[in-house]
């Protein structure tokens, strides 16, 4: 169900069932990682993680979640395995963004946060449904929930289990964009350095992680400067 191309130096992801609002099955998860290390393997600058048709993700699949029931093995195993997925997609050493159109649920959402930026085309919708089908919420996606929204917008959005749209989730923090041109932001980002990028996605997540300084990240500093590439960007811009 994933669908992973090559676009010069853009890797694009689509979430392809579209039968189903692109639900992910259990056994989805583990393909998710593979076509991730792909990603990581592959030499791409930049992933977009999209779906296909008029849908981001509707969540986990639910014909899934009914099947484990009373298999302890197996919801074991789910849990895992996505949170293999995610923390695979989060660990990627460029920056990740989410294209997000029509609804984004439940595990859905939780795809979206793993990813550096969202961007919320019009028509995106948004709600984490947990609650309304008496489970929970990984204890990781919590966290990086509250790390966008805060704790009073994601007991809203967990306790209330309500839908919001683009506009309101910019508003709150859970998106970066709303109906921007998903185009103009790719070619923004690729126009920049691809080790500055890294350095800069690392030390992102030295910070979330509560680290003030840190050498690897201190010798990269100086290794940018003492490189060629500043000096030809330098030039570049000079002659402008």
């Amino acid at each position: 169900m994933f669908r992973l191309e090559r676009e010069d130096d853009l890797a694009r992801l689509t979430l392809d069932r579209s039968e189903v609002r692109n639900a992910i099955p259990a056994a989805g998860w583990a393909a998710l990682a593979d076509k991730l290390e792909a990603v990581a393997g592959g030499g791409a600058r930049l992933l977009v993680v999209t779906g296909a048709d008029d849908a981001f993700c509707a969540g986990a699949d639910l014909k899934d979640l009914a099947a484990m029931r009373g298999d302890e093995g197996a919801i074991a195993r789910f849990r895992i395995d996505m949170r293999a997925a995610l923390d695979r997609l989060r660990t990627l050493a460029i920056p990740t963004v989410a294209v997000i159109g029509g609804p984004c649920y439940g595990a859905g959402v939780a795809l979206a946060l793993a990813c550096d930026i969202r961007l919320a085309r019009l028509g995106a919708k948004f709600a984490i449904t947990p609650a309304r089908i008496g489970i929970a919420f990984p204890q990781e996606d919590v966290h990086r929930l509250l790390a966008l929204v805060g704790p009073g917008q994601a007991s809203r959005l967990l306790f209330t289990a309500e839908t919001i749209g683009g506009d309101e989730a910019k508003k709150i923090g859970l998106v970066e964009y709303s109906c921007h041109p998903e185009s103009e932001m790719i070619q923004t980002i690729l126009a920049n350095d691809p080790e500055s990028l890294a350095g800069l996605k690392r030390g992102i997540a030295l910070a979330g992680a509560g680290v003030r300084s840190d050498p690897e990240q201190d010798r990269r500093f100086d290794a940018l400067i003492a490189g060629d590439e500043m000096a030809l960007r330098l030039e570049a811009l000079r002659r402008k």
